[in-house]
């Protein structure tokens, strides 16, 4: 992954278009050209729980049909991590719009260094989130319905995907008041030194080829999510912390919008793909 470039840490669960902040690619999968690249982005529709693909048994090398991967049984969550699990997906259920600082430090494991970006990052119901990078480079990223938009002013263009929110995961789904947890995750206290909230441990329920584990730093106090980490499948750490967190301020969907030059280029990957 090249240096320097961001990925939205909510938007990377996706399969198969683009994952939220990981720090280099820019939305793949399919971007579309708007028809105003000033006015790129429109509300769309919440992002649904993620379905596990199948894997092949067999059987399937014998010319018979492929079966789904069993999910394993949920161990029974302990009171005091239920308590906190229930709470915290009823708080985010009943948030209609959020804004907050955020900082994303996506620690490398093959090279064994961290990237560190910073940022605002703003969301609205039904389905709409604005990822604005300012340092180390000034990115936007956009999440509208099933479109994501990618804007780097530095390099003048304008990047537009497609992306399937009917297979996100939960563990980005629950932000937006819907998917439940415990339906696709084991869920337990992890141990945590420097933690300000209480660390919950999720590892998938079943065969899981986009992330190894999640893990989510709660303040236990108002059941905010202070810092989620997505561990890779190569075990690269792509953590964000919400700084200042604010719920429920009346957004505006203008607010979603990217008003960028004329003369910006615009990629459009979404030509021709069915609506």
């Amino acid at each position: 992954m090249p240096a320097g470039s961001e990925k939205p840490v909510l938007v990377a669960q996706a399969t198969p278009a683009p994952a939220a902040p990981k720090p280099a690619e820019t939305p793949a999968g399919a971007p579309a050209k708007p028809t105003d690249a000033g006015k790129a982005t429109d509300g769309g529709k919440p992002a649904e729980p993620a379905k596990a693909p199948a894997t092949q048994a067999p059987a399937a090398q014998q010319g018979k049909p492929a079966q789904a991967a069993p999910a394993k049984p949920a161990p029974a969550m302990t009171p005091e991590v239920k308590s906190l699990v229930d709470r915290m997906q009823a708080f985010y259920e009943k948030t209609s719009d959020f804004r907050s600082g955020f900082r994303q430090d996506y620690k490398y494991k093959t090279f064994r260094r961290t990237q560190t970006s910073e940022g605002t990052v703003t969301y609205k119901k039904p389905g709409l989130m604005r990822w604005e990078y300012q340092k180390p480079t000034a990115r936007t990223f956009v999440l509208a319905g099933n479109k994501v938009y990618a804007y780097d002013a530095a390099a003048q263009s304008l990047t537009v995907g497609s992306i399937d929110t009917s297979q996100l995961s939960a563990s980005v789904t629950f932000l937006f008041g819907q998917g439940k947890l415990a339906d696709e995750f084991a869920i337990t206290k992890g141990t945590c030194k420097d933690c300000k909230g209480t660390l919950l441990v999720l590892d998938p329920l079943k065969d899981e080829p986009r992330f190894r584990q999640v893990r989510l730093e709660v303040d236990p106090a108002t059941a905010q999510v202070l810092k989620s980490t997505v561990v890779d499948p190569d075990g690269s750490e792509n953590t964000i912390s919400f700084l200042g967190l604010k719920t429920n301020v009346g957004i505006d969907a203008d607010s979603f919008k990217l008003d960028v030059p004329k003369d910006t280029r615009v990629d459009d990957f979404t030509k021709g793909q069915k609506k």
